[in-house]
C-alpha cells in the first residue's frame, strides 16, 4: 500500500471516530438553558425581597440586582411577609439606608416603583415615607425623588390614603403627583397586605398608581415634561422607609411594614403589574 493511501486511510478513520464522539456527547436542547429573567441591561435595576434567612441586618435587606447591602438598617425584619417569609417594619424614626438604588436614577426615562405595604390607620399629624432618593441638587427637599402618606389633619378618622410622590429632575423641575382631595385612596390602611406599583409613562407624562393589580383612575400629570431625567450624579442615598434627609425639618419614617420592593426602569404594562400582584412579588 502507498504511503499516500495509508495517510489518507488513517485521516479518514480520525474522521469517523471524531463523528462517532459527537454523536455520543449529550448536548441539551437549546431550549433546556436558563433564561436569566432580567439581564443586566434589564429593566429591574433595584430589587430587595426581604425573604432571606440572614439575621444579620445588612445582608438581610441586600439588594439582589447588583448584590449591594446598605449603608444602615435599623428597621426591624418581621414574620408574615406576603410570600409568607418575613417583610420589614418601622416604628416612625427607622430606615433603611443605601448609597444609591444602583444605577436607577441614571437609566429611568419611564420608570416602575413596585412595593407591598402593611398600615394600621393612616398617619395622623405627621407624614411618612416608603421611600425617598436624597440628592444634593440644591432643591429645597433635598431630594431626586420621594413618596409620602401624607395626614388629613389632627384627629382625621376617614382613614382614606393621601399618597404624594415628588419628582425633581436635573434641572431642578419639580412636580407632585398627588391623590388627595377627591381622589383618596380607600381600603390599603387596614392592617393588610396592599401591591402598589406606581407608573410613570414618558410618552403621557402621566404617573398610573395600581393598586392590588387594577389601575386607580386617578393619573396625574407632569405637564408633557416628558422623560423624568432624574440627575445620577448629585444622588447621596437611597431610603426604604424614610426621609429624603434626616433633617427635613417635617414628617416620619414609616411606622408600617413593607415588602418586595423594586424599582424599574420602564412603564410597566398593567399585565405586568397584574402578574406582580397575582404572584405575590
Amino acid at each position: 500500500m502507498k504511503k499516500t493511501q495509508i495517510i489518507n486511510l488513517l485521516l479518514g478513520s480520525m474522521f469517523v471516530l471524531a463523528m462517532v464522539s459527537c454523536q455520543k456527547m449529550d448536548r441539551p436542547a437549546m431550549g433546556e438553558y436558563p433564561k436569566d429573567a432580567n439581564p443586566p441591561t434589564g429593566p429591574l435595576k433595584f430589587y430587595v425581597s426581604f425573604d432571606g434567612t440572614a439575621t444579620d441586618a445588612k445582608t438581610g435587606a441586600i439588594d439582589s440586582i447588583q448584590f449591594t447591602k446598605p449603608v444602615t438598617n435599623t428597621m426591624g425584619f418581621a414574620a408574615g411577609g406576603i410570600n409568607g417569609t418575613r417583610g420589614v417594619t418601622g416604628n416612625g424614626t427607622q430606615y433603611i439606608k443605601y448609597g444609591k438604588p444602583n444605577n436607577f436614577c441614571n437609566w429611568a426615562e419611564s420608570f416602575t416603583v413596585s412595593f407591598w405595604e402593611k398600615r394600621n390607620g393612616m398617619p395622623v399629624g405627621e407624614a411618612e415615607f416608603p421611600f425617598s432618593i436624597s440628592s444634593s441638587n440644591g432643591h429645597w427637599a433635598s431630594t431626586s425623588m420621594m413618596m409620602l402618606f401624607d395626614h388629613a389633619g389632627a384627629g382625621a378618622t376617614d382613614n382614606l390614603a393621601v399618597i404624594k410622590l415628588v419628582l425633581v429632575d436635573r434641572n431642578m423641575n419639580d412636580t407632585w403627583l398627588a391623590w388627595e382631595g377627591g381622589n383618596k385612596v380607600p381600603n390599603i390602611q387596614d392592617n393588610a397586605w396592599h401591591h402598589l406599583a406606581f407608573v410613570y409613562d414618558a410618552n403621557t407624562s402621566k404617573v398610573t398608581l395600581y393598586v392590588d393589580g387594577v389601575a386607580n383612575a386617578n393619573t396625574p400629570q407632569w405637564g408633557n415634561h416628558g422623560k423624568v431625567l432624574l440627575d445620577y450624579e448629585k444622588v447621596k442615598s437611597f431610603q426604604i422607609g424614610g426621609r429624603p434627609t434626616e433633617d427635613l425639618g417635617w414628617g416620619r419614617s414609616w411606622t408600617g411594614s413593607l415588602d418586595q420592593f423594586r424599582m424599574y426602569s420602564s412603564a410597566l404594562s398593567a399585565s405586568e403589574v397584574a402578574a406582580l400582584y397575582s404572584k405575590k412579588q
